[in-house]
């Protein structure tokens, strides 16, 4: 499994329409991305995985991330050793926490002690029947704590909504070895205000909640940057401008230690496969 060059972080590829999913993971995997990463909360996940494996020849297919709030380590275990009899070593299975105001909505209460929760989760996929390779596994680090978790119970972490300085934290934390694959999210569009219309709303959702907020406070934002989702803090978290600006960005996570940057592309109607973006901004991401 090679996790190098540049994939697609797409919440499309999770709960788009099944025909055109499997026609853009394919052709995602002809444009030249190198890994398919979709999210979770809760649901058929393993079954998302499998439809996009099935629909691709050699990409690697990553959650991004399992909810383990939402699957039992056993079941985890099973379904990673499904889908890698039948498609190969091609599945990286991306684990996290999630955010307690999304798991206690329906269970007050319930998250609590998030890094137990994911050793105890790590220790059920090694004592399964059949056990999650370490070196097939990564986390959901953004704090020191998760992010010495991963150096050593995983094969690297996958941060989501973060800024190359949080990757060159996190290589400086894990050293040499463990992978670091950053999401980055991007929007293909030079106008500062229709950048702004599309994501402002988006990201404020995201600073909503504390796991997010908390990790750009310790990145030097501050409250009122969080408050406001500030066009200092959108600017850092959001890549914006044309074709060679989204690669500027990228390349600024790969010097800062990522050994892969997975891009989440925003526009204005967010249900919709952005496969002419994808189509535009292959051959400046190869």
């Amino acid at each position: 499994m090679d996790i190098s060059g540049v994939g697609i972080w797409s919440q499309q590829l999770r709960w788009g329409d099944p025909a055109e999913l499997a026609d853009a993971a394919a052709e995602l995997e002809e444009l030249g991305y190198r890994a398919l990463w979709i999210p979770d909360v809760g649901g058929p996940v393993f079954e998302a995985v499998e439809a996009l494996l099935t629909a691709t020849r050699s990409v690697t297919v990553a959650t991004g991330i399992l909810n383990l709030w939402m699957h039992s380590p056993a079941d985890t275990a099973a379904g990673y050793a499904t889908l890698t009899a039948a498609h190969g070593d091609r599945f990286l299975l991306g684990i996290g926490v999630s955010h307690a105001p999304l798991i206690d909505a329906s269970e007050p209460g319930r998250y609590r002690r998030p890094l137990a929760a994911m050793t105890a989760f790590l220790d059920g996929l090694d004592k399964a029947d059949q056990p999650v390779p370490p070196e097939r596994r990564v986390l959901a680090a953004l704090g020191p704590k998760m992010l010495q978790l991963a150096g050593s119970r995983a094969r690297g972490v996958h941060p989501y909504l973060v800024t190359p300085d949080h990757t060159r934290l996190a290589r400086e934390s894990l050293g040499t070895g463990p992978l670091v694959l950053p999401e980055q999210t991007v929007i293909l569009t030079t106008d500062a205000d229709e950048a702004h219309a599309i994501g402002r709303d988006w990201l404020r959702g995201y600073l909503g909640l504390p796991n997010y907020a908390n990790n750009v406070r310790r990145l030097g934002f501050t409250d009122d940057d969080v408050a406001d989702a500030s066009d200092r803090l959108f600017d850092a978290l959001i890549a914006w401008g044309d074709e060679a600006a989204i690669r500027r960005r990228v390349d600024e996570h790969l010097a800062a230690g990522a050994d892969h940057v997975c891009v989440q592309v925003l526009t204005a109607d967010q249900k919709a496969f952005p496969r002419e973006q994808w189509r535009r901004l292959a051959p400046a991401l190869r």
